[in-house]
């Protein structure tokens, strides 16, 4: 009678469940290992669970039937690390589970039965072996370490920041089972990898990673992820790309990026190194779909194109290294972009804000060069990083031409004093155009790539990437990503622009353009997107020889630094942008190098002709020794 009342009370307990608290999907999945299993490796053994549990006989806890492997590991380390790992104590959850995953004991290899008969091997995938560097660190060192980009419950109550419960500090600390539940492979629809709850949208990371968290004096690396331009992205990812379990960037997350084991990068577990990273995405569609063509990078580094250098071997990136780069300018996306701030531009701000393209990205005062902005304020804040006072700057030649200036602030690479508002002049890109002097040249709106249409208002300060920028971006017209990743003309200039050359200086130029084509497509491409050059240059509007010397070929760069005036001379005072090429002019005879704004004359010798002090010009010839006027 009591066993009638207890079956029938175990009746209506069951069928009493309600539907949502049955189990639909799969269950052990992968790790049934029993005969007629999908599974990779299959056992002689019908019990499913006696592969990994005794039900009387087992010497650790949870009944644990696996032998359990003794291997020591390296642990996951990182220089932005504040918790660092320990080997896994024998018998505890992570042990347990590398007693099949790390490869050194046999799948069925147990207690209670000895070795079970197994067909089959493991997905290679899924052997980690003893190098733990490219899975998410595990058996940390107790107690945990708090940090501003992890959820403070961690450490203030030893619990994650899950509402449902389901991801779970172990015993205080983070281990395998942390995040998988051996039992059920797919908790997780689309996750097939054994996921204690739905992680799509970075739900598994969050419960840990607090992008929210403000801590007074410390900069949170995940801050503005929930509006970032990745966490909205609705692009499909392509199940060839292999960049993680869901359908679009969005839903994908963190793991579009990075990956909790088998890391390409190793440190900050991301899935390529650096660009690689970013290019794996931004490849023009073969990863993610619709990818619009601006959002398409690969082809700024590919040839004919240059872009800013990645890094070797010599210069490696790493995400603890210095704001104020003096590293030998290397060149990553993250040192540009915040991978998890950045968001995509709609509409471009009055220069020199910053781009929302670049938000939260760290720059360099210019104030004094070296103090660190986080985030950066305006465009040129970022640049500083490289082109300020850092150590370790190169003329690199894969850029083109480098002009040598007669008046230099000392590092002609530096350009903090080029642009300063102490500058004589310069371009007005670190202040506002202050010059007293008239610009009869300047149009009111830049022109576009196709030099006739017009683009942005002039306004009263510029951008460093309206020069340096890729040659087909879509700010001004074209298709292709704004700033400077890549470009077909030297230094990563938005359009064509001639630096003449001479073999020794006061020699003839080399490289003429005489009776040049003033059309976007010349010389004066990049000049002509702000002066005007037919009606205005042309016409000598500002200065009575421009006419003669462009129609000889000469180029804007031998009387003209493109940057500023970072010092001043007795005889240039640098007035107009005005710093002559000492690689193409030499000294007229004994007489020093000199220009006069005010009488429009200049004293040197240039393409073997004299400019002389009262104005005239007369022949110079090269004999063995020094230039000669006739």
């Amino acid at each position: 009678m009591k066993f009638r009342f207890l079956l029938a009370a175990l009746l209506i307990l069951f069928i009493g469940r309600p539907l949502a608290a049955q189990i639909t999907g799969d269950v052990l999945g992968m790790h049934s290992l029993g005969p007629g299993s999908t599974s990779p490796i299959t056992g002689a053994r019908p019990d499913a669970c006696a592969y990994c549990h005794a039900p009387h006989f087992a010497p650790t806890r949870g009944l644990w039937n696996q032998k359990l492997t003794t291997q020591t590991y390296t642990t996951y380390t990182s220089t932005t690390e504040t918790n660092s790992g320990r080997q896994p104590r024998l018998g505890s959850d992570s042990n347990q589970c590398l007693s099949c995953h790390d490869g050194t004991v046999a799948v069925g290899d147990t207690v209670a039965y000895g070795q079970v008969t197994t067909r089959g091997s493991m997905n290679p995938l899924d052997v980690f072996g003893s190098n733990m560097q490219s899975s998410h660190p595990f058996s940390l060192i107790a107690p945990l370490k708090d940090n501003v980009d992890l959820a403070a419950s961690l450490v203030a109550n030893h619990k994650t920041a899950d509402p449902t419960g389901a991801v779970k500090l172990i015993g205080g600390n983070v281990e395998c089972t942390s995040c998988h539940n051996p039992h059920v492979q797919a908790k997780d629809q689309l996750s097939l990898n054994f996921l204690v709850k739905d992680s799509s949208k970075g739900q598994l990371c969050l419960a840990c990673h607090d992008p929210t968290r403000q801590t007074s004096g410390q900069v949170n690396p995940l801050a503005d992820w929930s509006t970032s331009a990745h966490a909205l992205s609705s692009g499909t990812l392509s199940p060839k790309a292999m960049l993680g379990s869901y359908s679009t960037v969005g839903v994908d997350a963190c793991i579009s990026c990075h990956t909790p084991h088998n890391a390409g990068a190793g440190a900050r577990l991301l899935r390529g190194q650096n660009e690689q990273d970013c290019l794996a995405c931004h490849n023009g569609g073969a990863s993610v779909s619709p990818m619009a063509a601006y959002a398409n990078l690969a082809p700024e580094y590919a040839q004919p194109k240059i872009g800013h250098p990645f890094p070797t071997s010599n210069n490696p990136h790493d995400a603890a290294e210095p704001t104020l780069l003096n590293n030998n300018r290397h060149a990553t996306c993250v040192d540009c972009h915040s991978a998890h701030g950045s968001q995509q531009v709609g509409a471009f701000p009055t220069a020199p804000l910053i781009r929302i393209s670049q938000k939260d990205v760290a720059g360099i005062n210019a104030a004094d060069g070296v103090s660190v902005l986080t985030p950066a304020i305006n465009q040129y804040d970022n640049c500083l990083r490289c082109h300020g006072s850092s150590a370790g700057k190169q003329v690199q030649p894969i850029y083109g031409y480098f002009p040598v200036r007669a008046v230099s602030a000392g590092d002609p690479l530096n350009l903090i004093p080029q642009f300063a508002a102490s500058a004589t002049s310069s371009h007005p890109v670190m202040h506002a155009r202050s010059s007293s002097l008239p610009q009869p040249s300047l149009l009111p709106n830049m022109l576009n790539l196709d030099g006739a249409t017009q683009g942005r208002a002039m306004g009263t300060q510029i951008f460093c990437t309206d020069c340096h920028n890729s040659d087909d971006n879509r700010e001004f017209g074209g298709t292709g990503p704004n700033g400077p990743h890549g470009s077909k003309w030297t230094h990563i200039l938005e359009r064509r622009y001639e630096f003449s050359q001479a073999v020794t200086p006061g020699s003839l130029v080399t490289n003429l353009f005489p009776n040049p084509d003033m059309s976007v497509n010349g010389p004066y491409g990049l000049c002509a997107k702000c002066h005007d050059l037919p009606r205005q240059i042309m016409k000598n509007t500002s200065w009575n020889q421009h006419n003669s010397h462009i129609n000889q070929g000469f180029s804007c760069s031998t009387c003209h630094t493109a940057h500023g005036m970072g010092a001043a001379s007795g005889t240039i005072t640098g007035e107009r942008l005005v710093n002559f090429d000492m690689n193409v002019v030499t000294p007229n005879g004994a007489l020093p190098i000199s220009y006069n704004r005010t009488a429009n004359t200049c004293v040197m010798i240039c393409h073997q002709v004299a400019h002389n002090p009262d104005g005239t010009v007369t022949q110079a010839i090269f004999r063995r020794g020094p230039i000669i006027r006739k």
